[in-house]
């Protein structure tokens, strides 16, 4: 079933649809707020509100198969709200998932360091395409910005992390 199906039988009042929502779409979310976030629970509130609002506007939800943009543009918008709250701390050690191996450690912060020297609209445009496996047309709807400007921070990016990581 496809996410405007689930939708329209959301608004039928067969809210156990909301449900398959929900799992579909629940884990992309809190790995989107969780490059946001400086902490696991902060970004799991975040996704939780995320789900709230969608489904309480979901009556101005017109649907045209772009759910998923729909649903990253809110998770967008308060991650960055939370964001101009938030100061950026270094994640505490007994907050990382204990069967990683330090390897996978030591890439993750990598990819924070790297990330970190990106404007925020860069950086944005870089987890929207790489860590969520998003089309420059996808980014250019969630963030509201142009198409050709999301492919240039995204290119100004990679161009900048190339020069980085040498």
């Amino acid at each position: 079933m496809s996410d405007d199906e689930l939708i329209e039988e959301i608004r039928n009042g067969k809210t156990e649809y909301g449900d398959e929502l929900v799992n579909r779409y629940y884990p992309s979310i809190l790995r989107y707020c969780r490059w946001h976030c400086a902490s696991r629970w902060q970004a799991e509130d975040l996704t939780q509100e995320t789900f709230y609002r969608v489904f309480r506007g979901l009556d101005n939800y017109v649907g045209q198969g772009k759910f998923r943009a729909y649903l990253y543009r809110t998770a967008y918008h308060l991650c960055v709200d939370e964001a101009r709250r938030t100061v950026w701390e270094k994640l505490p050690e007994n907050e990382r998932d204990p069967d990683n191996r330090m390897e996978q450690v030591e890439n993750i912060e990598t990819v924070k360091r790297l990330l970190a020297g990106l404007t925020e609209s860069q950086r944005e445009a870089v987890i929207l395409r790489f860590g969520e496996d998003m089309s420059f047309r996808e980014i250019a709807g969630i963030t509201g910005i142009p198409l050709r400007t999301v492919q240039s921070r995204i290119r100004l990016a990679l161009k900048m992390l190339r020069k980085e990581k040498l």
